[in-house]
């Protein structure tokens, strides 16, 4: 059992799951009735997402200098209550059924996601080799 990190709208594993989208907006010009078949997401997960002020910022992250400032401050939005009672739900998930959850970024080293995938290691999940 663990947890699949991808890219949302990339093809389907037969054994990733269910797939969360932790995305702040659902895909454009996508009928919410094709989400799913589409493969973006069968469940939309916006509290794990960066809010859009921090969504911006990303962005405009042009250096490791703003990544990283980008990713302190999107994990002190990530300790949050009910972000972090998120977290401990998919970590212990984790230990029970396999899903998925990503975003639509073409690369996880500069996306939310490879700080999700860090925030649920620290929470003891099980998770699935990285998908390239």
């Amino acid at each position: 059992m663990a947890i699949t990190i991808l890219r949302l709208g990339s093809p389907r594993n037969a054994d990733e799951g269910i797939r969360l989208g932790t995305v702040r907006r659902p895909p454009r010009g996508v009928a919410k009735s094709d989400f799913a078949k589409r493969d973006f997401y069968d469940v939309w997960l916006p509290a794990l997402s960066p809010s859009q002020t921090l969504v911006t910022f990303a962005l405009n992250s042009r250096d490791a200098k703003s990544w990283r400032a980008f990713e302190r401050k999107f994990r002190a939005e990530m300790r949050e209550p009910e972000a972090g009672r998120l977290l401990d739900l998919l970590a212990a998930l984790s230990h029970q059924t396999n899903f998925s959850l990503g975003c639509y970024c073409e690369s996880e080293d500069r996306c939310h996601r490879s700080i999700l995938r860090a925030l649920l290691a620290e929470r003891g999940a099980e998770l699935a080799e990285v998908r390239r």
